[in-house]
């Protein structure tokens, strides 16, 4: 099974949902996509199998992916800081994938009707929803 982790900025949340992947999904090929080179090298340095920078390897790896992960707030970010493409949202929010994407109350971004839980419990909801779709 492909499953495409993206992320940015410094790439700390990709690393901890990289870790938790490989540890629930062991059979998993975990792509590490980040929209710069630091959040895709703390990816690669968390496991992860796989690893590219930029919007090409975004739009070419969720195209047959399984599953895809990343952070909500961190990708809007991203998106206004210009690290998140038109291309890439559109492929992501056009591939065939399930996504699962982690709540990030941060950098002006608030999601409504979500409960206010430390980062690694909302890694751990995040892997074993993935997960329970294999099951």
């Amino acid at each position: 099974m492909k499953i495409v982790v993206i992320d940015g900025q410094g790439g700390r949340l990709g690393g901890l949902l990289v870790e938790r992947v490989k540890a629930r999904l062991p059979q998993a090929r975990v792509y590490a996509l980040g929209t710069n080179t630091a959040a895709t090298a703390a990816m690669l340095k968390a496991g992860a199998d796989f690893g590219a920078t930029g919007e090409n390897p975004v739009v070419r790896n969720v195209m047959d992916a399984d599953g895809v992960l990343g952070p909500v707030g961190v990708v809007v970010a991203n998106a206004i800081l210009g690290e998140v493409t038109p291309a890439m949202a559109e492929a992501v929010g056009s591939c065939r994938a399930k996504k699962f994407l982690v709540p990030m109350n941060s950098c002006g971004v608030v999601v409504a009707g979500v409960e206010e839980l430390p980062l690694p419990a909302y890694v751990a909801r995040a892997v074993d929803a993935l997960a329970g779709i294999f099951d």
